[in-house]
């Protein structure tokens, strides 16, 4: 009962894009570049719109909980009336579906005509538009990037202020110097918001950035390399957001020794 909050929410709603990723995506990416395709055309539709739609609720599940950890820690006092239960769970069911129903633009022409794009059997290929692909770039990189960035930099302004007050505060009451105790502080926040920044930016940098220069990167020889990296940062989504909380390790150890 005690892991029954927003944050929490948040964090199920992630975890459960970045299980599909491992469960769908991977071993389907393993297929489609390693061996002949011979699900059909239609899985291969299937699999395009799978693609996009985890992807994109992967990303946003990382914004809606850059937001709430700034409403946490700029406006403590006023975060239990504006993030509640319910209003989170309208936003992960509409972070949801806002990505399955925009997911449709991507395999739009395969819905009309499976198979059009490929060249012979048993392969599964699909074709990005220039529009499309600017959407997508604008959509899944930069306006999330854009937000996570200004969002976390504004939590660590405020993390390390408040960091200073307390170290200044202890000061005055025990007149003990302050500056190795401001330094950690200031490290820490700055370590640990600078790997939730940097993972992202690695995993997804890369596709976006090339894509730039070939909206068709899809069907490259280097299009297995970017979607391993998308799929790398699910694998890491669970230790940073989860595992690095011992009160999380806790109660995951209490579930699974049957302990509850």
């Amino acid at each position: 009962r005690q892991l029954h909050t927003p944050t929490n929410i948040l964090l199920l709603s992630l975890g459960v894009s970045d299980f599909f990723v491992g469960l769908l995506l991977m071993p389907l990416e393993v297929c489609k570049f390693t061996f002949c395709w011979f699900l059909g055309d239609a899985m291969c539709v299937l699999f395009c719109y799978l693609i996009n739609t985890i992807l994109s609720a992967s990303i946003w599940n990382i914004v809606l909980i850059s937001v709430d950890r700034y409403v946490a820690i700029c406006y403590p006092l006023h975060y239990p009336t504006r993030i509640s239960l319910v209003r989170v769970r309208y936003c992960v069911c509409l972070c949801w579906f806002c990505a399955s129903s925009c997911s449709f633009f991507y395999p739009k022409d395969e819905l009309i005509q499976p198979g059009r794009y490929k060249s012979c059997t048993g392969e599964c290929k699909f074709i990005i538009s220039y529009i499309v692909g600017t959407f997508d770039l604008i959509i899944n990189f930069i306006l999330p990037v854009t937000t996570i960035i200004v969002l976390y930099m504004r939590v660590f302004v405020v993390a390390v202020s408040q960091a200073r007050a307390m170290r200044s505060h202890i000061t005055v009451v025990t007149f003990h110097s302050v500056k190795p105790g401001t330094k950690k502080s200031e490290l820490k926040a700055a370590r640990t918001l600078g790997v939730l920044v940097v993972v992202y930016l690695m995993c997804y940098c890369p596709y976006y950035c090339y894509s730039l220069v070939d909206v068709n990167l899809p069907n490259t020889s280097y299009a297995s390399f970017f979607f391993y990296l998308f799929y790398f940062n699910s694998c890491l989504n669970p230790l940073i957001y989860a595992l690095f909380y011992p009160w999380f390790r806790k109660a995951v150890k209490i579930i699974v020794t049957l302990q509850i």
